[in-house]
């Protein structure tokens, strides 16, 4: 594996994959750095089938990760964690989990198989970004799950599901937060994030 310092950035889309106007494929067209997890069965996700094609992305990288994750993404995330663990900083160094769901609430639906949250605390650098207007969970929750995972908790105000749909274009707020977990990738440290409230106008 490459030097800490060279960090490459893995999307990792929720439900139905990241259309042409997700702030995911906006960043991935425009860095040189990316590439997109293939989780497959976009429309229908399993949770096994996803962490094993997500285990396949990151054991092909030939240097250390900054996770990019949206929705459903970061739970898969969560769930890499819980079933293959890592070592501090490789060879995931970072994530950037943007919109993580309710999966909890309801029984009986598509997403079942990502319910009963793993018990695990991050070991890497990480940044949960939540809306007060998400639909698919309410602030608490991705508050409560930031304390879970021992990761920084950033105020999305009103953004709906911080998706295409919310108006945010390239997101270049998100686009920051990003480059600050980089920064920390390379130094080992971690990033410092105020909690205040940061949408479109940003």
């Amino acid at each position: 594996m490459s030097d800490i310092a060279t960090p490459r950035v893995l999307f990792v889309p929720g439900y139905g994959n990241s259309g042409p106007r997700h702030w995911q494929t906006l960043w991935e067209q425009a860095r040189p750095d990316a590439v997109r997890a293939e989780l497959g069965n976009w429309d229908r996700p399993g949770r096994t089938g996803w962490v094993v094609r997500l285990d396949e992305a990151i054991n092909a990288a030939s240097a250390p990760i900054i996770l990019v994750a949206h929705s459903l993404g970061c739970l898969a995330a969560a769930w890499w964690v819980a079933e293959h663990g890592q070592s501090y900083g490789k060879p995931i160094a970072g994530a950037l989990l943007v919109a993580p769901p309710d999966c909890e609430r309801e029984e009986g639906g598509r997403f079942d198989t990502f319910r009963g949250l793993p018990n695990v605390f991050l070991p890497f650098p990480s940044i949960v970004v939540a809306s007060r207007s998400d639909p698919y969970a309410e602030f608490s929750w991705a508050s409560f799950l930031a304390r879970s995972w021992g990761s920084f908790l950033v105020d999305a105000g009103d953004c709906g599901h911080i998706n295409a749909d919310s108006g945010i274009g390239d997101w270049p707020f998100g686009a920051r937060l990003l480059d600050r977990l980089i920064f920390a990738a390379k130094d080992r440290e971690r990033p410092h994030v105020e909690s205040r409230q940061h949408c479109a106008a940003l």
